[in-house]
């Protein structure tokens, strides 16, 4: 990918190789088992094949997870109990290998890599590993005006496509998205919301457990925000106005990913926007992304429907962090393993059924 933006990145991105997807549907019909009877698994097998362009596709390994963060001006609207400074902490504790995503990346043998994109506030110096592209020390309150300009939020889209260029380089076999930033589902519905053409109302949901007096201003505030929206604004003016820095980076990380014909692994509603806005840059991205799991965030389901994903696991998971996603790599990697290992009746010498 040299040293390829954005924008590049995103008219490179073809469709999957339909004659290996073909091969591995016809490969699955011939392994010891009833046809279909691994039933998403093999889904999940013929889609690696055609990402990769071979049948079998290698094991797609190792994975790196890159868990983006920053901060939102929309939480002084009253979106949620949490205050902002609580992000540059998780930012901290994910450094120090203490958080949920951390965990659950050693159980699955991945890397992770913290990405601060728009933490607000400083996150000490000491923070191991911390890669430090910070654009804005948040966003704006998307309440009241546009969250971000377009310069930041291309900005921010590149610094996703840097960090996965440097983990594919690296030599990542499987990217996964994570993320962190305190009041992010606001923009995260808002941005399903507008790329959907889905009502606020169904979208919003509590995010962290917020109470049904503070879901009727999220849902308000979401409504005014979509409402300066011109008809035909562009995906870039649209993801300025209601997103995130760390939503925007999430984008530009799958938009590389895509383009280098790496699979992606997507968490929860976070990443769902992200991804819903990579397509509309790109349209062929769907087909390289693959939903770790089934965020409870009802924007979730919304974008999940809009991309034409079916999530591997949908555990009630809502912590974010790219936690439900890393719980599906196993899963993924399995069904590459499945059509590399397993024997077909010819070599195994096994019968197949009579045809009737």
């Amino acid at each position: 990918m040299n040293n390829e933006t954005f924008t590049e990145l995103a008219n490179r991105v073809t469709p999957i190789d339909v004659a290996a997807v073909a091969s591995a549907r016809e490969l699955q019909d011939r392994l010891t088992k009833p046809q279909g009877s691994l039933g998403f698994l093999e889904t999940l097998s013929v889609q690696l094949a055609g990402i990769a362009g071979v049948c079998p596709p290698l094991v797609p390994e190792p994975a790196t997870i890159a868990v983006f963060a920053g901060d939102h001006g929309v939480v002084d609207a009253g979106v949620t109990p949490w205050p902002s400074e609580i992000t540059a902490q998780m930012v901290a504790n994910f450094c120090g290998g203490g958080a949920a995503i951390n965990v659950l990346a050693r159980h699955v043998g991945a890397r992770v890599v913290i990405v601060d994109v728009g933490v607000a506030t400083p996150v000490p110096g000491d923070a191991v590993g911390l890669v430090r592209r910070n654009v804005a020390a948040g966003t704006a309150n998307m309440a009241t005006g546009p969250a971000m300009s377009e310069a930041q939020a291309m900005e921010a889209l590149n610094v996703g496509a840097d960090v996965a260029r440097g983990a594919i380089q690296e030599g990542a076999g499987l990217l996964v998205t994570g993320d962190m930033g305190i009041g992010n589902t606001t923009p995260s519905a808002a941005l399903i919301a507008a790329f959907t053409h889905t009502s606020a109302r169904v979208v919003t949901g509590r995010g962290t457990g917020i109470d049904d007096d503070m879901l009727a201003v999220k849902t308000r505030v979401i409504e005014t925000a979509l409402a300066r929206l011109s008809s035909d604004a562009s995906p870039l003016a649209i993801l300025a106005e209601v997103g995130g820095l760390e939503i925007a980076a999430l984008a530009g990380f799958i938009v590389a990913g895509a383009a280098a014909r790496v699979p992606i692994v997507i968490d929860g509603v976070i990443a769902v926007a992200a991804a819903v806005v990579a397509s509309a840059f790109s349209p062929e991205v769907p087909n390289y992304l693959i939903a770790g799991h089934r965020s409870s965030e009802p924007a979730a389901s919304a974008g999940l429907e809009y991309l034409h994903l079916t999530p591997v696991l949908d555990l009630g998971l809502r912590l974010g962090e790219g936690s439900g996603a890393a719980l599906a790599v196993p899963i993924v990697q399995a069904a590459a393993k499945v059509l590399r290992e397993m024997a077909t009746f010819d070599s195994a010498g096994v019968s197949e059924r009579d045809a009737e």
